[in-house]
């Protein structure tokens, strides 16, 4: 369950010394219940809790030891920032001995000397896992793995519709779902390819909304991913092809292509449909190229005819050029070192 509470922390001094006050802040804390909460201790004490209930719970340092990293975190959301940008891909404790500083001098001494805290709590509101959209990273692994039907579905539903950027964020938020479950798996066991083969599912009806929002290069790159991993996996090849169509990559179009009617004879038609559509964007590619260079030649072969020589009596016209002359400058004209 999901609850919503103020919190005032304070230190165990004669002044009792104000550390954090989300009322001042002006926002609530929200924590789900069991869902490993870093200050572990705060589920405890809000499950003893009534809804509009005020209570003071005093902590000794074995509960409050990593309350400068819950806060540093609170604070900086409240200031608008990433709580963790500040230390990618580094556990909070690593981190503070990497930068030897939280950022806040108040946080900085509680944690080179923790203290007992003073919590006063006051629960708001409590609410079941039913009455409100959890997030993946708030879900069991079983509930991950329960929901991901729920997304693919959604995520069908929105593609048929016609609304491609929302179905790529279910299918993302369903693949995200699988990868966390599958990490604690051994890699290669059954159990961890049955999760890869929906991950790869997933991913490449992402890719198909890729393709219709024309992000050719990314659906290259992630079904590429696939097919160093899974070589045979069909549909990764003929997104592919498709891709590299669209970008004018014929020879690993028509290579790509050439191994989904390897691995399934049965794609036939459908390729075959495909490599008219690229033969036609070729040959009309290789004719646009063919009157550029024409125009070029003639254009070279122009200023070559009213070019002029110096010579000691005065300017004399320049002769045509050598057909051996002309040979050099059309293929230096196919290399693009003259335009």
């Amino acid at each position: 369950m999901k609850v919503t509470f103020h919190f005032r922390t304070q230190l165990c001094d004669d002044d009792r010394t104000v550390i954090d006050d989300s009322k001042v802040v002006g926002t609530p804390m929200e924590i789900v219940i069991g869902n490993m909460f870093k200050l572990d201790i705060w589920e405890t004490l809000l499950s003893s809790m009534r809804i509009g209930e005020v209570a003071e719970f005093w902590c000794d340092t074995t509960h409050t030891g990593v309350y400068p990293l819950v806060s540093k975190s609170m604070r900086r959301i409240a200031e608008g920032k990433d709580p963790v940008d500040w230390h990618i891909h580094t556990c909070g404790m690593a981190n503070m001995f990497a930068y030897h500083s939280l950022g806040y001098d108040d946080l900085d001494e509680l944690m080179k000397e923790p203290k007992p805290l003073y919590f006063v709590l006051e629960l708001l509101k409590v609410q079941q896992p039913s009455e409100y959209n959890r997030e993946s990273w708030a879900l069991s692994d079983e509930e991950r793995l329960k929901v991901v039907p729920v997304l693919h579905g959604q995520g069908n539903k929105l593609y048929k519709q016609g609304r491609y950027q929302e179905a790529t964020q279910k299918y993302k938020e369903a693949v995200i779902c699988i990868k966390n479950v599958q990490t604690k798996e051994k890699a290669w066991d059954i159990p961890w390819m049955k999760l890869e083969k929906m991950a790869n599912t997933l991913t490449l009806n992402y890719c198909q909304c890729l393709l219709r929002m024309e992000e050719y290069y990314e659906v290259i790159e992630h079904t590429s991913d696939i097919i160093n991993q899974h070589p045979g996996v069909v549909k990764a090849f003929y997104l592919r092809g498709k891709a590299h169509m669209e970008v004018w990559n014929e020879a690993e179009a028509r290579q790509d292509f050439g191994r989904v009617l390897d691995l399934d004879p049965g794609m036939k038609k459908a390729v075959k449909k495909d490599l008219a559509v690229l033969n036609m964007r070729m040959e009309e590619k290789n004719q646009e190229d063919r009157d550029k260079y024409k125009g070029n030649i003639q254009g070279l072969n122009s200023i070559f005819m009213r070019r002029l020589v110096r010579k000691p009596s005065g300017y004399l016209p320049f002769t045509a050029p050598s057909p051996s002359f002309l040979c050099a400058a059309k293929s230096l004209l196919r290399r693009g070192e003259i335009n």
